[in-house]
């Protein structure tokens, strides 16, 4: 896990750096691909993800090491024929388990989180499951097992495996002439995130395309047919916590309505979207029948509360990458308070941008959190030996953050009271 932080803290920095050269980009090309609340909700997702792995909150239920133990039928050496073998290996297992994750119902809740977005850009390959923490698909990599690929050679080949797909999130790059054929291009994964009909469940692909064209799930992003981006059924927030169980919440909702009981034991292996038909009609779901028809998710922010997002989002970032610096100098009890801490921030300030309720009482066990992280640790975790103050710092913006947010709200719950005549008399 060391490791995995250390890797992070040079990573990170480089993904933020694409994307700002994108939106330079994109801005000389006069394009718009990055809208802020957007943004700001698919780095919060980011955050979360990285959060959740630094808990250790991923358990598998049989280890490579375990496997390769078992049933290796060939000793090899860690040469550099092995990491190309376990390159392709772990592509193979991507394709397939990606695959799974779109086809099977109850197992898309670990995958919406990257498909909420409705806009496709390098933010969006940051939408990253905490949902996702069993380890179901450790059958995939027998192959590589009885190959003998070792497990070191796995574990530093998984992390390369993972960053080499961020670069194709993105419309600024048409087809890429011979790479068409053989790697994943930001043509083939623009139709991979789109809800058009033809483009559903098709590139599932991670780093060679040619997977797809073996399993028949390949299509070719067509002139006459642009991309419309998100999912079927939108998920109507920015808070990433709570796209990572929308869907899950969903399906516990039908298996508990439906009165077949062989429909509420079905319901999970399924074909994803499929509902028991009481349910589905009783019950009926809105969803986007023709991609065209789509209308964004738009929380219409004001600009103090669009201002208020970035200012969080910045100062939540400054956070995570502290418990990345500092990782090797912590308690392992304090990596969890302070990842717990983290996720709770992000959940309040991801609601206040929806402008919901919930938004205060989040903020209010965040105080209270926080101002018991600092009592219990004497400091914000050792922060204040780099900048003087800091624990009085963290502090003030913990109590400037309650009042903001409580202004916030009200302030946006005025302005909806006083919209609403003019609402009401031009729809009449």
């Amino acid at each position: 896990m060391e490791l995995y932080a250390k890797a992070l803290t040079f990573a990170i920095p480089f993904f933020l750096i694409l994307i700002i050269i994108e939106e330079i980009a994109a801005r000389r090309m006069k394009r718009q691909i990055n809208y802020g609340m957007d943004t700001i909700s698919s780095l919060s997702s980011g955050m979360t993800n990285t959060l959740k792995n630094l808990m250790g909150l991923s358990i598998a239920i049989v280890s490579y090491g375990w496997l390769v133990d078992k049933v290796a039928l060939f000793h090899i050496e860690s040469t550099w024929l092995v990491y190309v073998v376990a390159f392709i290996g772990m592509d193979f297992v991507g394709y397939w388990s990606h695959r799974f994750d779109h086809t099977i119902n109850a197992f898309w809740n670990r995958h919406i989180v990257h498909h909420s977005s409705e806009e496709f850009n390098l933010s969006c390959a940051l939408r990253q499951s905490v949902s996702a923490i069993v380890g179901i698909y450790f059958f995939l990599y027998i192959p590589m097992a009885f190959l003998g690929v070792p497990g070191e050679v796995v574990a530093i080949v998984a992390p390369i495996h993972l960053f080499a797909q961020f670069w194709y999130h993105t419309r600024l790059i048409g087809k890429m002439g011979f790479l068409e054929h053989i790697l994943v291009t930001p043509s083939h994964h623009r139709v991979h995130h789109a809800i058009n009909d033809i483009y559903l469940d098709k590139n599932l692909s991670q780093i060679f395309i040619f997977w797809d064209k073996l399993f028949g799930t390949f299509q070719e992003e067509l002139d006459e047919e642009p991309p419309v981006y998100g999912v079927k059924k939108p998920v109507n927030t920015w808070n990433p916590l709570i796209i990572n169980y929308v869907h899950m919440w969903s399906l516990i909702q039908d298996a508990w309505r439906t009165k077949s009981w062989w429909d509420k034991l079905r319901i999970w292996f399924m074909p994803t979207g499929w509902r028991p038909d009481d349910v589905a009609e009783k019950y009926p779901w809105s969803y986007w029948k023709n991609a065209y028809e789509q209308v964004k998710y738009d929380s219409k922010p004001s600009q103090t509360l669009f201002a208020w997002s970035w200012f969080q989002l910045v100062v939540n970032f400054a956070m995570v990458f502290h418990v990345l610096v500092a990782f090797v100098n912590f308690q392992y009890l304090e990596v969890m308070l302070y990842a717990i801490f983290m996720m709770v921030s992000i959940f309040a300030y991801t609601s206040l941008m929806d402008k919901a309720k919930v938004a205060l009482p989040a903020e209010v066990i965040r105080f209270v959190m926080g101002i018991g992280l600092i009592y219990w640790n004497g400091g914000w975790f050792g922060l204040q030996e780099f900048i003087p103050g800091a624990n009085v710092l963290v502090g003030i913006y913990l109590a400037s953050s309650l009042v903001m947010v409580f202004l916030i709200l009200s302030k946006e719950a005025k302005a909806k009271l006083d919209v609403k005549p003019a609402e009401l008399v031009s729809s009449n």
